[in-house]
């Protein structure tokens, strides 16, 4: 599997509406040293995946899930805005000052090996702060990332909507990440990646790829998927579903036939179906269940839990709902309630609910039973399961 480059390799659109300098600063990622440096540089030593910086606290960094204080004094407000400011170019720094917040890409050295970072600048009772997450220099493989084997079977269908469920920092886009490299690997196809920012960075292996920032390749969303359309994809990352326009344009893409990947809040699998309709008013409901229904090829929910397993850090527990004929029946007819059983009694159709990802991982000694009890969803059936107790079987629960 190839590996994703570790700087910009200029295969970016450009935009007319994104200003000059704009552009000139993402051809020139490399920075002078810059004092917060030593704090990321201190991440990525560590193994860490995210960096907070509170006024008033010592750096903190998350290691294996959890967090912990770097041998640092607290930092005060001037020194928080001495680290932080110079980290802005002229956009960020206008977004930020308007929305009291700003997101893009940071990239350091750390021993000849560069490092991209997801980075958040905010405001908090008045003060700033930042919470930056590390992203992997390479993308692992399905096998790399503890995931079933399912997930490879979503990145075979040609059209359609693909969507990863969780909570921040649950793995989301690495998971994404890991599908589309895999495509990359195996078909002649064109993938087109609209994100805020951008994070992993591909290596083009039999795919062309362009990677689109919003911001800084095009001004926004709207904008870059009415470009996108005119731009022959086959594959398209449409980033987070957050609001209507995101999912109405992603839908209409997935029926126009493209493969749509995307991310959501969302708990579970089944919970993903509420969670898109909560964007739309009552009156929308019929239509956009039945777009989902005979649209949506897979959803993927997962969340990251500590191993036991040495030179592992974290592992995912992943439940997957394809869309059989009876998922695709119960969701038009608005029996969501239902959905849960039946993506337990349909392994033959590749689903999996948590209950069997946490047993499979105890099988696997990547979790312990501790961890495992304590995000079930359902204790009882995973202390049957973990008994040898088919809990798949209708009428077990």
């Amino acid at each position: 599997m190839s590996k994703p480059k570790t700087k910009d390799n200029g295969s970016h659109h450009a935009d007319t509406s994104v200003p000059a300098e704009d552009l000139a600063e993402r051809f020139l990622r490399k920075h002078e040293e810059r004092e917060v440096d030593k704090l990321f540089r201190a991440l990525v030593k560590l193994e860490g995946s995210d960096l907070h910086l509170k006024v008033g606290q010592a750096p903190i960094v998350r290691v294996r899930g959890k967090l912990m204080p770097l041998k640092h004094p607290p930092i005060d407000l001037e020194e928080m805005v001495r680290l932080l400011f110079p980290m802005m170019n002229e956009r960020s720094r206008r977004i930020f000052d308007v929305d009291g917040g700003a997101d893009f890409a940071y990239t350091i050295d750390v021993d000849g090996v560069t490092w991209r970072f997801r980075v958040n600048l905010l405001q908090q009772m008045g003060k700033i702060g930042l919470v930056a997450r590390r992203v992997n220099n390479r993308i692992p493989d399905f096998s790399g990332l503890f995931l079933p084997p399912v997930v490879e079977t979503l990145c075979h269908f040609d059209q359609g909507m693909v969507l990863l469920a969780g909570v921040t920092g649950s793995g989301k886009s690495t998971t994404i990440a890991a599908m589309l490299n895999y495509i990359n690997s195996q078909y002649r196809k064109h993938i087109l990646t609209l994100e805020d920012p951008v994070e992993f960075v591909f290596t083009e292996d039999k795919c062309l790829i362009n990677q689109r920032e919003i911001g800084m390749d095009v001004r926004d969303f709207e904008i870059g998927m009415k470009h996108a359309v005119r731009e022959d994809p086959d594959i398209i990352l449409v980033g987070e579903m957050r609001d209507q326009e995101t999912f109405m344009t992603a839908i209409h893409a997935a029926e126009t036939g493209h493969l749509v990947f995307g991310t959501i809040h969302a708990s579970s699998s089944a919970s993903t179906i509420g969670r898109i309709l909560d964007l739309f008013p009552e009156a929308m409901h019929s239509a956009i269940r039945s777009a989902i229904a005979f649209n949506m090829k897979g959803i993927v929910a997962q969340k990251l839990l500590p191993s036991i397993k040495k030179d592992v850090g974290r592992v995912p527990t992943v439940e997957v709902m394809t869309f059989s004929p009876m998922i695709r029946k119960l969701i038009l007819e608005g029996q969501d309630s239902k959905l849960p059983d039946v993506i337990r009694m349909s392994v033959s159709d590749g689903m999996q609910d948590f209950t069997m990802s946490l047993k499979q991982l105890v099988d696997d000694e990547l979790i312990d039973r501790e961890t495992a009890f304590s995000v079930a969803p359902n204790v009882e059936a995973l202390k049957m399961s973990l008994k040898g107790i088919d809990v798949s079987q209708p009428g077990i629960l």
